[in-house]
């Protein structure tokens, strides 16, 4: 087979594990409605939004992260982007509020369509962003192809380490939780005994004093 068409078909294979989500959710009058996401440290975030316009109603996002720092925020949204980036893991949440203008308007549902890319998939392989990053490293078509092809390795085998990690660390909360279950029950079951000694040998003592046994 030949070699670019082997390429492209990794490519494309690698493109369809990328990090990414997207949504679209009609929300109601007043409400908020919140995603979130795990990060790994130094991650890339690029996201777009879309909001049916409705008179007299409009829709807020806010971004924060697990410290409560606001990271984008923007009223009165229609349709846009938003980028920001995170240093160290951490969970970020989106947030989206509908406000009706005045309490006697009771508002209208609203489509809200929203699309977040993080990591390598951030970076956004087309058009202009393809040209600057191929100036940067002075890389020819298929060499920058091959620039992608790394850069969705790397990412793989970056998620793979974690996947790892939070593996191990399950297997130490499961290692240590059992421990702490079998000791408690080792506790409990001497408590038991020692309760049950103390009886028989108070019974044994009333019993003696009420002259019932000898």
């Amino acid at each position: 087979m030949n070699p670019t068409i082997q390429l492209s078909i990794l490519m494309i294979y690698l493109s369809l594990l990328s990090i990414g989500s997207c949504i679209r959710w009609h929300m109601q009058p007043n409400s908020r409605k919140c995603l979130r996401e795990e990060l790994r440290e130094n991650v890339l975030v690029k996201g777009e939004y879309e909001v049916t316009q409705i008179d007299n109603q409009q829709v807020d996002y806010v971004i924060k992260d697990s410290k409560n720092h606001i990271l984008s925020q923007k009223e009165d949204i229609s349709s846009g982007k938003f980028t920001f980036s995170v240093e160290n893991y951490d969970i970020f949440e989106i947030c989206f509020i509908s406000k009706a203008s005045n309490n006697e308007y009771n508002g209208a549902v609203q489509e809200i369509f929203v699309d977040i890319k993080t990591g390598v998939e951030a970076k956004n392989y087309e058009g202009a962003i393809v040209d600057d990053v191929a100036e940067a490293y002075k890389l020819k078509p298929l060499e920058m192809d091959l620039k992608r092809l790394e850069d969705f390795s790397e990412a793989i085998v970056l998620e793979f380490k974690d996947m790892k990690k939070r593996a191990d660390e399950m297997r130490n909360t499961n290692e240590s939780t059992k421990n702490r279950v079998f000791y408690f029950s080792l506790f409990c079951m001497i408590c038991l005994i020692v309760l049950a000694t103390w009886q028989v040998c108070y019974l044994r003592r009333y019993f003696k004093a009420k002259k019932l046994i000898d």
